[in-house]
């Protein structure tokens, strides 16, 4: 768990010298700000996208897990949680604060880089790969909370209760963890970090949270691949 709490008080670390930045900003220069955020954001996206090797199976992923979310009000249910989280710590006027949270949580927790450093620090008690992951969440703290606020800070209570479960559950799933379906998961991982930087972009709002269970139909997918070909 050392290493979650590491990466964690990066995040917080990154997000107050993100909004100390933030402050001094004059009004006209936070669009160039956002649009700054929402091009990294886009290009890592993509980068974890096209580890997918399976379209069929990320498509129809994206398309079934964004109609559970949308069913289920996945993201309706994590802005509520941020809005609980702002009455409680922000200021009542402050409307990016539960997009913040949501946003940077997501981004923090979807790539490979939080399961596989989660594994090793659990079954091997090697660091390495998650205070490489402190590292660059700590920078993109800096990015994203002076673009969305203080709910990024807190973005950090996912990844300790996201990385945490891994780290602690390690033994019994790393096991059934292989790298296609690592490829896949983080896949699904970077369409959802797109759909950030889209919104970062104001090109459309999507609603990011809705799709979070195409990350666990994806993991059923891999999980039938050797028995349904097609996939």
């Amino acid at each position: 768990m050392l290493a979650t709490l590491i990466n964690a008080l990066a995040i917080v670390v990154g997000s107050v010298l993100g909004l100390f930045i933030k402050k001094g900003l004059k009004k006209e220069y936070e669009v160039a700000v956002f649009s700054a955020a929402g091009i990294v954001t886009l290009v890592i996206g993509m980068q974890m996208a096209f580890k997918s090797t399976h379209m069929l199976a990320f498509a129809l992923a994206l398309i079934i897990g964004g109609l559970l979310g949308t069913l289920l009000g996945v993201e309706r249910g994590i802005l509520k949680l941020g809005d609980v989280l702002k009455r409680r710590f922000a200021k009542a006027d402050d409307s990016s604060f539960a997009y913040g949270f949501l946003s940077a949580s997501v981004l923090y927790c979807a790539g490979a880089m939080a399961i596989v450093g989660s594994f090793k620090a659990g079954t091997e008690g090697d660091y390495g790969i998650l205070l490489t992951k402190s590292a660059l969440d700590g920078f993109m703290s800096i990015i994203f909370a002076s673009a969305m606020g203080p709910g990024v800070a807190f973005s950090a209570l996912s990844v300790l209760v996201y990385q945490g479960i891994l780290t602690i559950a390690s033994v019994w799933i790393a096991p059934y963890v292989s790298p296609l379906m690592l490829a896949e998961v983080t896949g699904i991982g970077g369409a959802l970090v797109i759909m950030i930087g889209i919104n970062l972009l104001d090109l459309k709002k999507l609603k990011t949270g809705d799709f979070l269970p195409a990350l666990v139909v994806t993991v059923l997918f891999v999980l039938l691949m050797p028995f349904v070909s097609f996939l």
